[in-house]
């Protein structure tokens, strides 16, 4: 028999937030809303809603265009990254930032991909959260990735203006995926997919993020 028949199942990690009214966006941002726009009953067969939502709810992958005009959009992006061999870094406590020190101890032997898991509890929250030092992502770049993952809002700081780190992804090529819930997920190396949908003038998509084990 084929291997794939016989195999017992990978594991998976659902590593996605849940996207209702509570899910928390940016300060100012569109809040999620759902309402009925066709309902189940006499005449009419279904149930269909209407959505309304950022696309930076939940997880989600932010396009070079959410960050730099004339860039490429969600949509536009190769859907490579997002899918493949990743490795889940342990950060906790580290501070305000991520820096190069805090994910020392996990590069050897780099796949593509690293997610990087700075709480023990998630938190959607804009209040307090880790963001990632524009160093920390040139120091990863110069590892040969092509995606870098959070278990917070952002890779910048909340009052960040001038998005130092965001920039650091343009200028090295790199996707990112943000507000990942790693909560139960040990250090190591997994298969990701997280794929955008192809929302081609968006500046970002939501994702549904999965972590699988390795075979």
């Amino acid at each position: 028999m084929p291997a794939s028949i016989t195999s017992p199942p990978r594991k998976l990690w659902d590593i996605s937030p849940p996207v209702d009214g509570n899910a928390a966006v940016f300060p100012g941002d569109t809040a999620y809303s759902q309402q009925l726009h066709f309902t189940l009953e006499p005449g009419c067969p279904v149930n269909v809603n209407s959505i309304t939502l950022s696309p930076h709810t939940g997880a989600h992958a932010d396009a070079p265009l959410h960050y730099a005009n004339g860039e490429a959009s969600i949509g536009e992006v190769g859907l490579a990254p997002y899918l493949g061999p990743c490795r889940v870094i342990h950060c906790i406590g580290c501070g305000p930032l991520v820096l190069p020190q805090h994910i020392a101890h996990a590069l050897d032997n780099l796949p593509a991909r690293v997610l990087l898991r700075t709480s023990r509890v998630a938190s959607q929250s804009w209040e307090s959260f880790t963001a990632v030092a524009q160093e920390t992502i040139g120091f990863l770049a110069t590892k040969n990735i092509a995606l870098i993952g959070i278990d917070t809002p952002s890779v910048d700081p909340a009052t960040s203006q001038d998005l130092p780190s965001h920039h650091q992804l343009l200028a090295h090529g790199l996707r990112v995926l943000e507000n990942l819930v790693l909560d139960d997920v040990p250090e190591g190396d997994y298969e990701l997919i997280a794929l955008p949908l192809k929302l081609t003038r968006a500046d970002a998509s939501p994702v549904r993020a999965v972590l699988r084990e390795l075979l």
